[in-house]
């Protein structure tokens, strides 16, 4: 069994369960957050929703999950010279995980 074969429905989307969370943030208020309590921050697709990142995290880490929030992030104006671009929006996710759950193996260290 692979974690391909999970799909969640969003709305009219079928993404697959690695497409929902695209990466964990790894800054100094993320790591202040994660030590404090079990809270982890991910960057997640624009189109999924709290009940999405929550069955994704769950299913890809085996780690029962208490709370989601979200968060849109919204991309900074860029220049290059004369030339200017936008970069995109994005989405956040604050994933708090239940009391005695243990923190995924490649967040223990960092």
């Amino acid at each position: 069994m692979t974690f391909e074969t999970f799909v969640v429905e969003t709305g009219t989307t079928i993404m697959k369960l690695t497409e929902v969370i695209r990466r964990p943030i790894t800054t100094e208020k993320t790591t202040v957050i994660r030590e404090e309590g079990l809270t982890l921050v991910f960057q997640v697709a624009t189109e999924a929703n709290k009940i999405d990142v929550r069955r994704a995290v769950e299913q890809l880490f085996g780690a029962k999950v208490a709370s989601v929030r979200t968060s849109l992030v919204h991309g900074k104006v860029k220049r290059q010279g004369k030339y200017s671009g936008r970069r995109s929006d994005w989405k956040k996710a604050y994933v708090k995980l239940r009391e005695g759950e243990k923190l995924p193996e490649f967040l223990q260290g960092a």
